[in-house]
């Protein structure tokens, strides 16, 4: 279980996250919502142990995460970000294996061959054929798996999304969400995913948290969260909420003239 308890981040004179606190169970799918500028991408990074809260408390498992060492929290947590891919022309295969970074000693060595576990990540994500190709001859559909993949190869417990999503096409959005709520349900993992599009984390998450200035002013399931006046107040545009058809889940529709943005 994760808690999150009165957290406050600040940089300079500007308040990114205000006293935020929430719980996310073992098992959870939990998204991360808010508008730009809302704290969302500040509170993931603290959770994951690259910067300290001013104040408040975030404990893993009852143990706060500043206690874990570098290493003891990426065997557990791991994040998932397209720009975290190499700049320089490694392979998919050798990213993939980069992964196993967290289980290996000074040298770079591991006990025991992990070879079986990385074939096996490259043929669950349909990687295996361009296991040789170099990341600069890849789609951003293709990258965003072989991102995916390193983090498989890391075995976390705790898998943070990081708007896993952005600038994909819908199709690969939904096979990205598909393959990862498969591997939640395979391995048990529980997943915080920050998120921009509603009807996505609708669909794919049990609770969530929605952020504005840095609060999170509602958690809840979907239908909590997915609330005409709720949204208005939030975004500044009053959406029309829907039942989808097939998985009886709220969704948004946008409307011409709904913008109270100023």
């Amino acid at each position: 279980m994760l808690v999150v308890h009165d957290l406050c981040k600040s940089y300079q004179e500007t308040k990114v996250l205000d006293r935020i606190g929430f719980s996310v169970d073992d098992g959870d799918f939990f998204g991360v919502l808010g508008p730009n500028g809302s704290g969302k991408s500040t509170l993931l990074k603290l959770i994951s142990g690259v910067e300290k809260a001013d104040s408040g408390q975030l404990l893993l498992n009852g143990t706060p995460v500043e206690n874990y060492s570098r290493k003891q929290l990426s065997r557990s947590m791991a994040v998932l970000q397209q720009e975290a891919l190499p700049v320089v022309n490694f392979t998919v295969q050798e990213v993939v294996e980069m992964g196993r970074y967290p289980y290996q000693n000074w040298m770079g060595e591991e006990k025991g061959n992990q070879g079986q576990l990385v074939d096996s990540i490259l043929h669950k994500l349909d990687l295996n054929r361009l296991r040789d190709r170099s990341l600069q001859e890849l789609s951003g559909g293709e990258r965003q798996r072989v991102a995916l993949g390193k983090v498989m190869a890391q075995q976390p417990r705790w898998l943070l999304l990081d708007e896993p999503t952005t600038y994909l096409d819908i199709g690969y959005q939904i096979q990205m969400m598909d393959i990862i709520k498969a591997w939640q349900k395979e391995e048990k993992l529980t997943v915080i995913a920050v998120l921009h599009d509603l009807n996505l984390a609708s669909l794919y998450c049990n609770r969530m948290v929605l952020m504005q200035d840095g609060n999170g002013i509602r958690v809840g399931a979907p239908k909590d969260i997915m609330q005409s006046e709720l949204i208005q107040r939030v975004y500044g545009t009053k959406p029309i909420i829907v039942e989808h058809p097939v998985h009886l889940l709220p969704q948004i529709m946008l409307q011409q003239g709904g913008s109270f943005v100023e």
